[in-house]
């Protein structure tokens, strides 16, 4: 079968190298950066296309030589990257983190016959595959709460936080509205608010904030009471508060020294620098899922949690990791028929299906990544 991921950077990277070992795949990496495509090119038998794809046709021509696409673009590109794979009739696990309703491309989906499997990764994607088994489990689901964040292994002065995604990506997480459901409606909060400390073992104390995270489980699930929250070392949210109430993360113009400036792109470029990961650089993936509900007479709190640490030997990042390896693994399982849905499919609908769930915990087993479920009965 032949895979065209869209996208080469840190996540994507880890997806290509991850679908390049399966011999039964041809993978092709497309990327705007011809010194990540030559590193991939190196390092694996892929073929590389350099390509903007925003360039009107591009997709189309490159779903043409391909039987099913994955996207791994910058948020802002997601949701149309997404939109013209599904015009172009591919299959398409997606893990860009884009803003719009996926649902609106629902009914597109549907009537080409397209599998769309949509916030394919770690946080939105593996929580909401937790969500999916869990519901299969109980007669009625009363509570969701995920507390999720990658961060480095060595924390240095003055942000203790460096980025696997684009800061543009990240900024977007400190910005949007974060939505929630308390008492079966939804609600909508600042992200960075409510700020409340966690301690996890082996690791220690982190602050968790509101953020957008729950997503399409408010639209495919009837649970009372659902948030997401990202972790981060204490301290950056109050930070990150302050740039922006100052407007540092305002991507409308201002003029300096006559010339139109955005905030955001400023803020951007500098702290890319900054946040990225560089060679050595560790990081860590944190996650902690619980879900109560009702089992007959029987009141039940599943918790799951995950740690994951940097690769040395394969050289990649904890979020690089669980990020890419969800999306590859569910890869296979929509290239196999195992997942063949059709339509928008959030991670949730992965879950529901017992084969998915259990070929999704051997996979990370292979690539030792470790999920723990704890099962535990409530007053």
């Amino acid at each position: 079968m032949r895979i065209t991921v869209l996208g080469a950077g840190l996540v994507g990277s880890a997806i290509i190298k991850d679908l390049a070992r399966d011999k039964a795949f041809t993978v092709t990496a497309v990327d705007v950066n011809e010194h990540a495509l030559d590193e991939l090119a190196a390092q694996t038998t892929i073929r590389t296309v350099q390509a903007d794809v925003r360039q009107s046709g591009r997709i189309a021509a490159l779903a043409a030589e391909c039987d099913l696409m994955v996207c791994a673009v910058p948020g802002f590109m997601g949701f149309a990257t997404l939109k013209s794979v599904i015009e172009a009739d591919k299959n398409v696990v997606d893990i860009s983190f884009f803003a719009e309703d996926p649902f609106l491309l629902d009914d597109q989906a549907k009537a080409r016959g397209v599998t769309a499997v949509v916030d394919c990764g770690v946080a939105p994607g593996l929580c909401n595959i937790l969500a999916g088994h869990v519901e299969m489990q109980l007669d009625k689901l009363d509570s969701y709460a995920c507390y999720v964040g990658g961060l480095p292994k060595v924390r240095q002065w003055p942000y203790e936080y460096k980025a696997v995604f684009s800061p543009r990506d990240v900024l977007e997480e400190y910005t949007r509205p974060a939505r929630m459901v308390e008492h079966g409606q939804e609600v909508v909060r600042p992200a960075l608010c409510e700020v409340e400390l966690l301690d996890f073992p082996g690791v220690g104390t982190l602050e968790a904030f509101n953020t957008d995270g729950v997503r399409s489980l408010r639209q495919t699930m009837q649970i009372p009471f659902m948030k997401e929250k990202t972790l981060r070392y204490p301290g950056h949210a109050n930070l990150m508060r302050v740039l922006r109430e100052s407007g540092f993360f305002s991507p409308t113009p201002i003029a300096v020294e006559g010339q139109q400036v955005s905030p955001l792109a400023v803020t951007s470029k500098l702290l890319f620098d900054q946040w990225r990961m560089g060679p050595g650089d560790e990081d860590i993936t944190v996650m902690q899922v619980i879900i109560e509900g009702r089992k007959g007479s029987k009141r039940l709190c599943y918790t799951y949690g995950l740690l994951d640490a940097y690769d040395r030997q394969t050289q990649t990042h904890a979020m690089a990791r669980t990020t890419g390896y969800t999306c590859a693994i569910v890869v296979r399982q929509v290239a196999s028929g195992l997942f063949a849905q059709k339509g928008i499919c959030p991670p949730e609908f992965v879950g529901r299906s017992a084969a998915c769930y259990e070929n999704l915990l051997g996979e990370y087993r292979k690539r030792s990544i470790n999920v723990a479920e704890t099962v535990s009965e409530m007053p």
